[in-house]
C-alpha cells in the first residue's frame, strides 16, 4: 500500500498541470535525474548511463535515462501519459457581483461532468507572473482554503431536480466567493479601461490591471500566498479544485477518492516506474532509451505547444540522436534522418490513460465480455476503428512484460452503439510512425470532480511500466512483423 500512500500524497500536492510537474520534478531529481532545457544546446550535456529530464510551458514534462550501450537507431520505450484534467479557469475578466455576492467568472475546460461541481468546496491554484525587477518570473500559488462554492437551488423551488437537473453554463455554473457587505468596500476602478484620452506614457496601460480585471480581494489573497505585492502581478492562470483531500477508502482501503485521477495515474506511476528501472546497473546493459512523456492539454485535443501533438517528442528524440551519435559521418543531415527513422521503427509507445471500470449500477453500458474491474490490473483498451492504437503484436509485447512482473491484465472494447473517447495514443502513432498500445487502470466516474480507483492498481501498473522498460529492448526483437 506504500505505493498508493505516496499517490494520494502526489494528489493532493498537484491540484493543477503545473503543480503536477513541479512535483514530478522534485521525484526525478531527488533520483539522480537531471534537469535540461529546451533553450540551450545539448551538446556534451547528455551521457550514456545518465538520467535527464526536460520541462515545457512547466505543464508537459519529458524524462528519460539513456542506456550505456545506446546508438542511434537503437529502440526508445517509450509512456506517454496528460497533466490536465477537466476543471473551471478563472476568466480573463472575473470580477462579478449579483444580489449581495461576489462571484468569480470562470471557463469550462475540457468535458468535466459538471453537475458534479455544485456544492462542492471548491479552491484555486495555479501559477502567476510576477514583476520581479526588470524580469517577469512565474510563481506556483495553491489557496489551502475553502474559497468557493457553486451552490445548487432548493428542492423547494425546483421540484423536477431528481428527475432532471440542468443548468445554464454561463450564468448558473458560477461560483460565489463572498458577500459584498462582509468587509470594506474597495475602489479599484472600472473593468474595461480609463476613458481618458490623455493619458501619459507612464500612466498608459496595454490592458487593464489584473485588481481591475478581477476582484481585488481575491488577488490580494493570491499575491500573499505567492509571497508578493498585489501590484506586482501581471497575470495568472487559476484553476478551481475540489478542497477536499483526495484519500484512500473502502471496507479494506481498496478505494482511492478523488479528483484528477485522469490522468494523474498514469503520470505518477509511469515516472515512478522509469525511476526505479533507471539503477546503474539495469542501464550498464541497456543499448535503448527508456522515456516517459506527460503532456498538457489531452483533455481539449492536445494542438498546443505543449501538448502531444506538438514537435515536442519528436523535438527531444531527435535531440537525443544526433547528440550521442559515435561516428562522425552520423552529423551529417541524410544519415542524421535515417537514424531518426531507424530508431522509430524499432520504438514502442505505450500511451497510458485511465480505463473504463465496470460500473455495478450500469452494466448494461458495457460490452458483456468486456467488463474491467478494478483491483484487478492494467486495462489494455482496443477500438476497431482507431481510437485506440492497440494491435496484436503490442499485446503479446505486453503480456510478456506482464508476465515477467506478475501483474495481471485486462481487455476492454466500448460496447457498439456505445460513443468512445480517445487519447494521446492515436495523435503520437500518426506523427511519428511509432508502434502504440493504449492501456490505463480502470476507475470510475471519469471526468468528475471526485473519481473512484483501486489502491491496489496503483502498484500493478508501476511494475508493469519498470518491466516493459527493463525488457523492452531485449523482447522487441523477437516480435517480428514486418521482417527483420
Amino acid at each position: 500500500m506504500q505505493h498508493a500512500h505516496d499517490f494520494v500524497a502526489f494528489l493532493n500536492a498537484s491540484p493543477t498541470p503545473y503543480h503536477a510537474v513541479d512535483n514530478l520534478k522534485k521525484r526525478l531529481v531527488a533520483h539522480g535525474f537531471t534537469e535540461l532545457s529546451e533553450r540551450v544546446s545539448w551538446a556534451g550535456k547528455v551521457s550514456r548511463g545518465q538520467k535527464y529530464f526536460v520541462t515545457r510551458n512547466n505543464s508537459s514534462l519529458i524524462a528519460f535515462s539513456v542506456g550505456a550501450k545506446w546508438a542511434p537507431g537503437n529502440s526508445v520505450a517509450i509512456v506517454g501519459a496528460h497533466t490536465d484534467s477537466p476543471c473551471l479557469k478563472i476568466k480573463p475578466i472575473s470580477k462579478k457581483t449579483n444580489e449581495g455576492f461576489i462571484q468569480v467568472g470562470v471557463e469550462l475546460y475540457g468535458g468535466g461532468i459538471w453537475h458534479s461541481w455544485f456544492d462542492s468546496d471548491l479552491s484555486l491554484a495555479g501559477r502567476v507572473m510576477v514583476k520581479d525587477g526588470d524580469k517577469y518570473v512565474s510563481k506556483l500559488v495553491n489557496i489551502h482554503k475553502a474559497l468557493l462554492k457553486i451552490p445548487t437551488l432548493a428542492i423547494h423551488l425546483d421540484r423536477d431536480v431528481n428527475t432532471k437537473f440542468e443548468f445554464n453554463k454561463e450564468s448558473q455554473l458560477l461560483p460565489i466567493a463572498g458577500l459584498t457587505n462582509a468587509s470594506p468596500a474597495k475602489s479599484s476602478g472600472g473593468c474595461c479601461g480609463s476613458e481618458d484620452s490623455k493619458l501619459t506614457n507612464e500612466e498608459f496601460q496595454s490592458l487593464t490591471s489584473v485588481i481591475q480585471r478581477h476582484n481585488e480581494e481575491l488577488v490580494d489573497l493570491i499575491a500573499s500566498e505567492a509571497g508578493v505585492e498585489s501590484q506586482s502581478i501581471e497575470d495568472f492562470e487559476l484553476l478551481l479544485y475540489d478542497h477536499k483531500e483526495s484519500c484512500i477508502g473502502g471496507l479494506h482501503d481498496e478505494f482511492i477518492f478523488s479528483a484528477r485521477l485522469d490522468n494523474l495515474t498514469s503520470c505518477f506511476t509511469g515516472t515512478e516506474g522509469l525511476i526505479h528501472s533507471s539503477t546503474e546497473e539495469s542501464l550498464a546493459n541497456e543499448s535503448g532509451v527508456r522515456l516517459i512523456s506527460c503532456f498538457d492539454h489531452e483533455e481539449i485535443g492536445s494542438s498546443s505547444a505543449q501538448g502531444a501533438d506538438s514537435n515536442f517528442l519528436p523535438n527531444i528524440l531527435d535531440r537525443l540522436t544526433g547528440l550521442t551519435a559515435i561516428p562522425e559521418e552520423d552529423s551529417k543531415t541524410a544519415v542524421h534522418a535515417s537514424r531518426i527513422l531507424e530508431s522509430s521503427s524499432k520504438s514502442f509507445f505505450l500511451s497510458s490513460d485511465v480505463a473504463h471500470g465496470i460500473h455495478p449500477n450500469y452494466v448494461n453500458k458495457y460490452d458483456s465480455n468486456h467488463k474491467p474491474k478494478l483491483g484487478e490490473g492494467p486495462v489494455i483498451k482496443i477500438n476497431a476503428n482507431q481510437r485506440y492504437m492497440t494491435n496484436s503484436p503490442g499485446i503479446v509485447l505486453l503480456k510478456e512484460c506482464a508476465k515477467r512482473a506478475n501483474v495481471p491484465l485486462q481487455l476492454f472494447v466500448v460496447a457498439n452503439g456505445s460513443p468512445c473517447g480517445s487519447t494521446i495514443g492515436p495523435i503520437l502513432a500518426s506523427k511519428t510512425g511509432i508502434r502504440t498500445l493504449d492501456l490505463g487502470n480502470p476507475i470510475l466516474s471519469m471526468h468528475s470532480i471526485r473519481e473512484t480507483g483501486s489502491s491496489h492498481d496503483v502498484e500493478k501498473a508501476i511494475k508493469l511500466f519498470k518491466s516493459f522498460y527493463d525488457n523492452f529492448s531485449t523482447i522487441e526483437p523477437t516480435i517480428i512483423v514486418d521482417g527483420e
